[in-house]
């Protein structure tokens, strides 16, 4: 880590063993990202239940360039389990910060909405006009909702829009209450 781990116990005692088991983890968070540049971890008795004993809260900050991770557990009656969970979804969530930069994480397709100006039934796909003008072609297995026997010029409809052979092509295609 490039600045120095920092621990916050309120409510409850601090004990070496505690602050032992956070180093610990915080230092294995550098496995999953090597870069590191604050990590700040508080745990907190939030209260005391007559018959279930005690509960704690974890909050862990991590910083890494460009991002905050930000990761609360609570009311756990061990502590050491609530670290535990605390620091796997921070892990977790570093994973997924590494995946990004890398480009290994999928990016959903933002839906488009437009609608429908040409049908061809016989030969089953229609055309789509875009928000922006442009007409895409989509075919009778890339309606979704509802049959493409029941679509009508005019329908406003949703879509993704993707590359299919040679241009853009609409897929997905819904109109009516699941669509647009």
């Amino acid at each position: 880590m490039q600045v120095p781990l920092e621990i916050t116990v309120r409510d409850m005692p601090r004990s070496p063993a505690l602050e032992a088991s956070i180093r610990e983890k915080a230092a294995r968070l550098e496995e999953f990202h090597p870069r590191i540049i604050r990590c700040h971890v508080t745990v907190e008795e939030s209260g005391k239940h007559q018959h279930q004993g005690h509960r704690f809260a974890v909050h862990i900050d991590v910083r890494v360039p460009g991002r905050e991770i930000a990761v609360t557990h609570e009311h756990h009656e061990d502590v050491f389990v609530a670290l535990r969970d605390a620091f796997d979804a921070a892990k977790r969530q570093l994973e997924d910060v590494v995946r990004e930069k890398r480009g290994d994480v999928k990016v959903h397709a933002v839906p488009q909405h437009g609608q429908i100006v040409r049908l061809s039934p016989d030969e089953g796909f229609g055309f789509i006009e875009t928000s922006d003008g442009r007409e895409l072609y989509f075919s009778r297995e890339n309606v979704v909702y509802p049959a493409f026997d029941r679509l009508e010029t005019g329908m406003p409809v949703q879509f993704i829009e993707e590359l299919g052979g040679e241009s853009p092509q609409a897929k997905r295609v819904s109109a009516g209450k699941h669509g647009a």
